[in-house]
């Protein structure tokens, strides 16, 4: 094996955090926006004045420190805020299928979009177009369709609680529950996996319980990138000596040590601290085999010295466990062993140091959910929290940790595509019109629709779905063949140039500018991941005047669409509080809504399973058990690899900041997949071998990654990773959790081969 590293691929020896941060903060800033606007803008972010930003979801602990904002925060708020524009002089200068060419990075770098635009096919290039005749056109299109249900309506995270309301109401009234949206690739397993188990499908750890916890699991996430926010709390648990226990197939640099950029101390000596107190790396898709070993381990240390199980909680709260335990001591340990790469003797010692634990919060992300057994991944979590009765008490429950800021909240407000009977009814009560019962399409089943011209119009709020999907080739290709595809954004990105026969691009206002209605300066509200709602505020100009919020495009679009409509959408859209008293007519948990947001760091929603309260049929909490995958014989004798997709440290979701990955020392590049040694070896390659991987499924289209950099990377034998999107063009449409639809981006039989012609 050559010692010599690959071009842009050196090691990266510092912490998480630290001067790195800082650094790549300013030049953030630098290359987006002004110096001065762009101290004030940041010292606005997450506080009861400012703006939430549209980053992350982790809470902000009581806005008590200067700078509320991370590293990836800055960028995300820099993005936005950007000094650049795209006007429609960009347009008439590039066709759009010149600008197809271009990398994804490139397009969104442009900057910010100014003025509405409509598709010519005869140019082949985006025009401007009057708001009015936009909404009408649209309007058009919509009522022409034979059905309702031939239209989808995405919705991306970002998008506020006022604005996803307004948006499902609409579309109800339109007369379908065709629902796409983020969630559906994130953590629909989480959605649907959690309900069954403890009858509540959100976390159940305020930010407090980090202050009362004894112990954290961590797994299948990597903080220091996807929630940068968090590794403030996990940098203040750490230092106070409670365990912290990783789960994780790479070592991610945030998750062994961090330096806090607001310690004085640990920036001026350039130190930092271990997060990790064991760090186990589980090989790619072998999570709930680890916790069933975890599980396994915890009954015979119950069977050794009792009073290990909470079994007063399992008998008043739980039902099922007999079938658990049967089931857990009838699987071997060589199968354990075997799935999840980890040993027996690894599994005990998570288990002894579980026992010990009086309060336990496991925290978890996509590492968890975008499996093809997802849901069941989610449920093991809360089976080995329910065994010790780690609900209902200070520092303990299940902590899943979303992404984008306010993907919970656009679900808590009626973006599902299966509505609830007390949503259905809520809507009836309050608008005065019957919306349908049967349940819509999800991310994936719309885009099954549409490839199959089942579906003839797509109107996007926010997103770039094309990308963020997996099996981009069917995506694409269905894309262009809708009737019609609306998008709205504050960025130019790929979707916006897979055009139907009718497109339009819309403009909108960012989380960070202001947005002025007849009834003057409005507020949104988001939710974080740990049910608190709050106010944000935008304070920049916005960036063209042509710009338009969010709930006006929607109310332009409704009442284009709908002349029958039910709603004042003018007398909605002009003073927010309206939309917030519709929202508490429709959900009673938001009773007070307005008052409770004027309070500085809003309220929070019921945690039902904090008070023993369990919405399930059967009134108690569940344990399900897992059902392992038949084992792949070819996988066993090394011939398939199981692939996931990751993050790098310049990208949020798809948008791609840059092309460093520091932590994991990837430079200026992102066409690399990370492979273990010593399987590079056995199939004759090495580090820095150019290879193709292609995905192993017995039937199907041939789906390969050409010609990219192999890294031998510390990775469990017998997985690799590559980033997203650009490994999605692997993960055919249909490689998705059966029970949750959320694509297995996480968990793909590959082969990997010398590239044709590589030396």
């Amino acid at each position: 094996m050559s010692d010599k590293q690959p071009a842009g691929v050196r090691p990266y020896d510092s912490p998480a955090g630290g001067w790195g941060a800082l650094r790549a903060t300013a030049k953030a800033i630098a290359a987006q926006m002004h110096a001065v606007d762009a101290t004030v803008t940041l010292l606005h972010t997450n506080k009861p004045d400012g703006f939430d930003c549209p980053g992350c979801a982790w809470p902000d602990k009581k806005h008590s420190s200067t700078f509320q904002f991370c590293e990836n925060g800055a960028k995300a708020v820099t993005w936005e805020a950007t000094k650049k524009r795209v006007p429609p002089e960009f347009f008439a200068a590039h066709t759009v299928s010149e600008l197809l060419a271009w990398s994804d990075h490139d397009l969104e770098n442009e900057g910010r979009l100014t003025h509405p635009m409509r598709y010519n096919p005869a140019t082949d290039q985006y025009e401007a177009v009057a708001w009015d005749t936009a909404f009408a056109e649209i309007g058009a299109y919509l009522r022409a369709l034979p059905s309702p249900d031939m239209a989808e309506f995405y919705t991306s995270g970002r998008t506020s609680n006022e604005a996803a309301f307004l948006y499902q109401i609409f579309v109800r009234e339109f007369g379908t529950n065709n629902f796409p949206d983020c969630s559906n690739m994130c953590h629909e397993a989480t959605s649907v996996g959690l309900p069954a188990a403890i009858g509540y499908g959100k976390g159940t750890v305020p930010l407090e319980g980090f202050d009362h916890c004894e112990m954290i699991i961590a797994i299948g996430h990597n903080p220091g990138t996807n929630h940068p926010r968090m590794m403030g709390t996990l940098h203040e648990v750490a230092r106070r000596g409670v365990p912290i226990i990783v789960l994780n197939p790479l070592r991610e640099r945030a998750l062994e040590r961090f330096a806090d950029p607001q310690d004085p101390l640990e920036m001026a000596t350039l130190g930092a601290t271990p997060i990790a107190s064991a760090y186990l790396q589980v090989k790619v898709g072998g999570d709930a085999a680890a916790l069933q070993g975890i599980m396994k381990a915890l009954l015979a240390l119950d069977d050794a010295q009792g009073n290990v199980l909470d079994h007063g909680f399992i008998a008043t709260h739980t039902r099922g466990f007999a079938a658990l335990e049967a089931d857990l001591r009838a699987t071997p340990w060589e199968s354990i062993i075997a799935a999840c790469g980890l040993s027996q003797t690894a599994l005990e010692d998570v288990a002894a140091a579980y026992a010990r634990s009086n309060a336990t919060i496991i925290t978890y992300g996509m590492g968890i959910t975008q499996h093809i057994h997802g849901t069941e991944n989610v449920q093991q979590i809360a089976n080995l929290l329910l065994m010790r009765g780690n609900f209902g008490k200070k520092g303990a429950g299940i902590c899943p940790l979303r992404g984008h800021s306010n993907v919970q909240g656009n679900r808590t407000v009626g973006i599902t595509e299966k509505p609830p009977a007390a949503l259905l009814e809520g809507i009836t009560r309050r608008f005065g019109f019957t919306p349908p019962t049967a349940h819509g399409h999800d991310a994936v089943a719309a885009m099954q629709a549409i490839a199959e011209g089942r579906s003839k119009a797509l109107i996007c709020l926010g997103g770039n779905l094309a990308v963020a999907l997996s099996d981009p080739e069917q995506c694409f290709a269905a894309m262009r063949g809708l009737d019609l595809t609306v998008q709205l954004g504050t960025k130019l990105n790929r979707s916006h140039l897979l055009v139907g026969k009718h497109a339009y691009l819309l403009p909108v206002l960012g989380r960070t500018e202001r947005d002025v209605q007849a009834g003057g300066d409005q507020a949104v509200t988001v939710e974080d991941s740990m049910c608190m709602v709050h106010a944000s505020r935008g304070r920049l100009p916005p960036a063209s005047p042509e710009l338009r919020a969010e709930p006006a495009i929607i109310a332009g679009i409704a009442k284009a669409t709908l002349p029958g409509t039910k709603l004042d959408w003018d007398a909605l859209v002009a003073d927010y509080d309206r939309i917030r008293d519709a929202i508490e007519s429709v959900f009673p948990d938001f009773a007070d809504y307005n008052a409770r947001i004027r309070i500085p760091g809003g309220f929070a929603l019921p945690m039902p399973p904090n008070q023993l309260i369990w919405n399930t049929p059967s009134g108690k909490a569940e344990f399900i058990l897992y059902a392992p995958p038949a084992a792949d014989p070819e996988a066993a004798d090394g011939g398939i690899l199981t692939l996931t997709t990751l993050r790098s440290h310049d990208q949020y979701n798809t948008t791609i900041y840059g092309l460093d990955d520091r932590y994991r020392g990837i430079f200026g590049r992102r066409d690399v997949v990370f492979v273990n040694a010593q399987d590079l070896a056995a199939r004759g390659l090495e580090n820095g071998s150019l290879i193709d991987v292609e995905t192993a499924f017995a039937n199907g289209r041939p789906r390969l990654l050409r010609g990219y950099t192999a890294i031998a990377y510390n990775i469990p034998s017998g997985s690799v990773a590559a980033y997203y999107p650009e490994a999605n063009c692997l993960v055919p449409l249909e490689h998705a959790d059966a029970q949750s639809g959320t694509p297995g981006y996480k968990s793909v039989p590959v082969k990997i081969r010398a590239a044709p012609g590589a030396a």
